[in-house]
């Protein structure tokens, strides 16, 4: 039986290989969408979801460039909807593992609505975090944070450890993940505002303003007189450079992303000049993706929502309303002007 249902769906019409990306090269597509297909087209599997939740994250970045790297994921590919991680609503299903009114989530995407294999979706608890929490704090930012610092990150009681993007979705966790497990935590963000909620909300020990500090080198020194035994690194470039001036013997760096240079086609990017001070100081410098780490998300989530129940985790969220909102959103991050991690909801009016 037929359902048809007016569909909005986000599409890349082309590549941005360098600078920010805009509306020439993201735009809305309206479509119709027959829910009542669902297991008829020979995908026996398939659910129809509606979309309340999408989320907005900077390794989407990557796969808006026309690149065949190996890095992340394939690009997107032209006039095709783009995907991200989201939450919804099931409307209609082909899936015995699934019925009508089930809260998913799942990577696929950006749409009003969209018909998903079943495999690749989850059912979330609701009475644990609220839907939209499985985007960030227990969805891949907090494994994202939680696996960098934890598993590459190897902390020790009384580490001095430094967290640049703080603020940000995974930022903002390994803060506390760190004073969870006796560590000394300073961070690094982009206005007054977001310093003062790293100490005032999420507890760090210290934060400053890298807009304001003409000198991050001497930064570093004044806030880490003793040293960086761990740097949580998700921005690269010049205050990688700052942080290597300031490593310990034996230090760990976990890298996980480098948004500073994510606008630049790869030759422009900042080149870090002071490597050879890791060999000097024996640190250990290792990329990640949380994707490694998929096998212990039972056990992330065992300890997260510990966490979560004990009261010991805050997150926040900067909620943008409508799929026309996306590419704002997007491109906050970029600037430094959201407040917490950009997540767009499209459910009912609340």
């Amino acid at each position: 039986m037929e359902q048809i249902i007016s569909n909005r769906e986000l599409i890349l019409v082309a590549y941005a290989n360098e600078g920010p990306v805009t509306d020439a090269h993201l735009k809305i597509r309206e479509t119709q969408l027959d829910v009542g297909s669902v297991g008829k087209d020979g995908s026996p599997g398939d659910v129809a979801v509606q979309n309340l939740w999408i989320s907005v994250d900077p390794y989407l970045r990557q796969l808006m460039k026309q690149s065949d790297d190996g890095l992340y994921m394939p690009s997107f590919q032209l006039n095709q909807v783009i995907r991200s991680a989201s939450v919804g609503k099931v409307v209609a299903s082909a899936n015995p593992a699934f019925e009508v009114g089930d809260i998913v989530s799942g990577f696929y995407q950006v749409s009003e609505y969209a018909i998903v294999p079943g495999g690749g979706l989850r059912k979330i608890d609701t009475s644990v975090a609220k839907p939209s929490d499985y985007l960030g704090l227990l969805g891949m930012p907090a494994l994202t944070a939680w696996s960098g610092f934890t598993i590459v990150g190897e902390p020790n009681p009384g580490d001095e450890v430094f967290v640049s993007a703080a603020a940000g979705s995974v930022g903002m966790l390994v803060g506390q993940l760190a004073k969870i497990k006796g560590c000394r935590v300073v961070g690094s963000a982009g206005s007054d505002q977001k310093v003062k909620l790293l100490k005032e909300e999420f507890g760090f020990d210290d934060a400053f303003n890298y807009k304001s500090e003409t000198d991050w080198d001497a930064a570093l020194a004044r806030y880490f007189p003793r040293g960086i035994d761990i740097y949580f690194d998700n921005v690269g470039g010049r205050m990688l450079e700052a942080v290597l001036n300031n490593i310990n013997m034996k230090a760990r760096i976990p890298l996980c992303g480098m948004i500073s240079q994510y606008n630049q086609e790869w030759k422009q990017r900042f080149g870090v000049r002071n490597l050879l001070n890791l060999v000097g100081k024996c640190v250990k410098m290792e990329g990640f993706m949380c994707g490694q780490y998929l096998h212990r998300m039972g056990e992330f989530l065992e300890e997260m929502t510990g966490y979560i129940k004990e009261g010991k985790l805050k997150y926040k969220e900067d909620v943008k309303e409508g799929l026309d909102s996306f590419l704002e959103a997007f491109n906050s991050m970029f600037s430094g002007d959201n407040l917490g991690k950009p997540v767009i909801y499209l459910g009912p009016p609340q």
